[in-house]
C-alpha cells in the first residue's frame, strides 16, 4: 500500500480534519500504543498501520477499503 492510498483511505473513513486528529492524537493498542503518525515515522509497514486502523475503527471503515 502506498502512503498516498493510506491517506486517501483515512480521509474516506474519517473526513479530512478528523483523519488528521485520529492519526495524531489517538494511540492504538494495535500499534503498541503509538499514534498512526508515530508508527509511520518509525517505519512501520503502511499496510500494517492501515490494518490497525481497520481493527480499531472497524465500524467506521467502509467495507470496500478494508484490505
Amino acid at each position: 500500500m502506498r502512503i498516498s492510498h493510506f491517506w486517501d483511505n483515512m480521509t474516506a473513513t474519517f473526513g479530512r480534519a478528523y483523519a488528521e486528529s485520529v492519526a495524531t492524537d489517538q494511540t492504538l493498542p494495535q500499534l503498541d500504543g503509538r499514534t498512526v503518525k508515530d508508527a509511520l515515522a518509525e517505519g512501520w509497514d503502511v499496510k500494517a498501520v492501515w490494518m490497525a486502523v481497520c481493527e480499531a475503527y472497524g465500524e467506521r471503515v467502509p467495507r470496500g477499503i478494508r484490505r
